[in-house]
């Protein structure tokens, strides 16, 4: 066993006054085994609430690193600090609530349509398109949350559930109820009477569009899946359908499926978050091909684009 010492970020952590603090680890611990010593310590100080890093680096160490790779086979070429990260959210809890919101807020809006507009709504087909899209769009990504998806970092700041919860209750929740329920897109609507928005076969390859865009979204989620074994973050490059063309084709197929309801209904709520929606998943998607980029050098695809085929 080696003694290591570990220090404590500037601002010390509430639930442990101890530091610094010297711990023994064996050789070749893993910044996992720091974790559970500092929380056999201080009890209350979960693992999920620390962030483990070398003396005066910021950068995290994740949790399967190797002791002796960041300090030397001796354990002696420097130190470790821990910071408190506050209180901690699983991230499937956090994508449960998140999508739970336009699950519950659709069918308020549809249903009651006299609470919110002061009078009854005949709802058109397109409104039932879109209401069918909306839901079944949002039990998908419930059930990918519960059975498909495997996170490769297991929690997040409790506070920011409020903030990533807003985007889908307020703009694809909220907002966006708010607008296609209307008697703009209703069945005596001038909009959509005599439209192309009234036209069967409109509807029909839209819903065809859309169905697309979703199934090969949930392969794409599957294909991601099953590159990852359970409980690890073993990284590996995608291949398959989408992935020849793109790093992120589950983005691209996503953007396609809301941009279908903006082109059905041209509603400025679904253009908004359609657009917030797009825009995020282009930043995460860029981030993502550049992480592939430099983790796995001249073997990864040099053609594919991070979301966009060809474009971006």
């Amino acid at each position: 066993m080696v003694s290591l010492t570990i220090l404590s970020a500037p601002k010390p952590p509430s639930l442990a006054r101890g530091f610094p603090l010297t711990i023994e680890v064996a050789p070749e611990a893993t910044v996992a085994d720091v974790k559970a010593s500092i929380t056999a310590k201080f009890p209350k100080f979960s693992t999920s609430r620390q962030k483990v890093s070398v003396k005066d680096d910021k950068k995290a160490l994740e949790d399967e690193t190797k002791l002796a790779d960041v300090l030397g086979e001796q354990l002696r070429d420097g130190e470790l600090q821990v910071k408190d990260l506050g209180p901690q959210i699983g991230w499937r809890t956090v994508f449960l609530v998140e999508y739970a919101g336009p699950l519950l807020i659709h069918p308020l809006f549809y249903h009651l349509p006299q609470v919110f507009y002061g009078k009854e709504v005949q709802h058109s087909a397109l409104q039932k398109y879109v209401y069918a899209f909306v839901m079944l769009h949002f039990i998908k990504r419930e059930l990918e949350t519960i059975f498909v998806h495997r996170f490769s970092h297991g929690t997040m700041p409790l506070l920011n559930i409020f903030k990533n919860s807003a985007h889908y209750h307020i703009f694809s929740g909220f907002f966006l109820a708010l607008d296609v329920y209307r008697s703009k897109f209703s069945a005596t609507s001038p909009y959509i009477v005599g439209t192309y928005r009234d036209n069967e076969k409109f509807l029909w390859v839209s819903a065809g569009m859309w169905a697309f865009a979703e199934i090969s979204n949930l392969h794409t989620h599957l294909t991601l899946r099953n590159l990852r074994p359970a409980n690890t973050r073993k990284r590996a490059i995608p291949y398959g359908y989408g992935f020849s063309l793109v790093s992120c084709p589950n983005y691209f197929f996503e953007a396609v499926a809301w941009g279908v309801i903006c082109v059905m209904t041209g509603s400025v709520a679904a253009f908004v978050f359609s657009g917030l929606a797009v825009g995020q998943m282009a930043l995460w998607a860029i981030k993502k091909h550049k992480n592939y980029k430099k983790d796995f050098g001249k073997e990864y695809p040099r053609g594919r684009k991070a979301m966009f085929p060809f474009v971006l």
